[in-house]
């Protein structure tokens, strides 16, 4: 124990406590902790999205047992690889009645239930840099939004997670547009399935658990999935020789930021202590940063042991991008009408991408494939 000569003693715990927390003094956490010190620790139940042995699946490792370690022991989080509760499909509704507590997930899979969900993670030809979601999240009144559309099914949400840009896994070369058509390829449904219909292909939704076997199997012919490195990690590189991928400037046309978030039982969260909340939040802050950075690493060794197992990473031309993109503005209207929350969150994000700041769009893009103006 080290004597601050002021009466009060610090340990090494709260000191990793304090810096992991991005600068909360000592000397306002130290109180809560001090009179939480007698108290029995609060465990919270949650199922991540990725399967135990990724590189994905590490990194939530690290961010349960951190959670741990800067709560000092007050704050523990148990996680569990997906479909270790129950199966992917079914863990909104899990944690919504409690069945355990919390959720690492995509909201690409919830449109059904939430249909602003389609806007929570990205969408073909939307926002394709992470820090423009931070920015929209955390400034922009997407964080607001998330959270008013989570609570009405008995969820907090309590923030998102970064990942990295998706690739399709084919077992039959893809090298255009054209050629995507009459393919059976699995997509996470929704507004992403809607985008490659548009170009003939017939999609099939399927959790990432069942993805190798459909390959294997030749039950589909390619598949998304996720990115470069969870999927070498999954074996997918073994039965599928193709990667496609966009140009340098569109490398992933349809998920090209693949957020995941994290969502709490509301009964769960509001038996939380403030002080152990604000916590919480904050080491999903630090869990984004470290999994979007570690995984854009592995990243770049998974492409070289792809191209070891002689996968083949096929780029379509900006031709090609641009026969896609056509569809899109009326895509977003579609999804955006479904629910006054989307609505809400397309019109903020649409007013964010036409801003001098970003500078993708004009009002005079938002027309439909035959050139129609659309409204909102």
């Amino acid at each position: 124990m080290k004597n601050t000569g002021k009466g009060q003693a610090i340990s090494r715990r709260s000191l990793l406590a304090t810096a992991a927390v991005g600068g909360v003094a000592a000397a306002s956490m130290g109180p809560f902790f001090a009179r939480a010190a007698s108290a029995a620790p609060i465990t919270i139940r949650m199922q991540s999205m990725w399967d135990a042995g990724t590189v994905g699946y590490t990194k939530f490792d690290e961010f349960c047992k951190g959670v741990s370690e800067i709560s000092e022991g007050r704050l523990v989080v148990k996680g569990f690889p997906a479909g270790a509760i129950v199966g992917t499909f079914e863990k909104f509704d899990a944690v919504k009645a409690g069945v355990f507590d919390a959720m690492h997930t995509s909201d690409t899979y919830w449109p059904g239930k939430i249909p602003v969900c389609t806007f929570l993670s990205s969408y073909p030809f939307g926002m394709d840099r992470p820090d423009q979601w931070d920015t929209w999240f955390n400034e922009l009144g997407g964080k607001e939004i998330a959270r008013q559309a989570y609570a009405e099914h008995n969820m907090y949400w309590l923030g998102p997670v970064q990942h990295d840009d998706n690739l399709v896994h084919s077992k039959v070369p893809i090298r255009s547009f054209e050629d995507y058509k009459g393919k059976k390829i699995r997509f996470p449904g929704g507004i992403i399935a809607d985008i490659f219909r548009s170009a003939g292909v017939s999609t099939v939704l399927l959790p990432g658990g069942e993805v190798y076997p459909a390959l294997e199997k030749g039950v589909i012919d390619g598949a998304d999935f996720v990115g470069a490195a969870i999927n070498y990690n999954l074996g997918y590189g073994e039965i599928a020789k193709y990667i496609i991928m966009g140009p340098p400037s569109t490398p992933c046309l349809h998920q090209p930021v693949d957020l995941q978030c994290i969502g709490i039982n509301l009964k769960t969260w509001k038996s939380i202590p403030v002080h152990l909340q604000g916590l919480l939040e904050l080491a999903i802050r630090d869990f984004s940063f470290k999994q979007y950075t570690a995984i854009q690493k592995a990243d770049i060794e998974a492409f070289e042991k792809f191209k070891k197992q002689g996968v083949e990473i096929i780029r379509l031309k900006e031709s090609d991008i641009d026969k896609f993109r056509k569809f899109a503005p009326e895509l977003w209207v579609k999804w955006a009408k479904r629910h006054p929350l989307a609505t809400q969150a397309f019109k903020s994000q649409w007013e964010y991408m036409k801003s001098i700041k970003v500078g993708y769009y004009r009002d005079a893009d938002l027309v439909d494939s035959q050139g129609k103006k659309l409204d909102l």
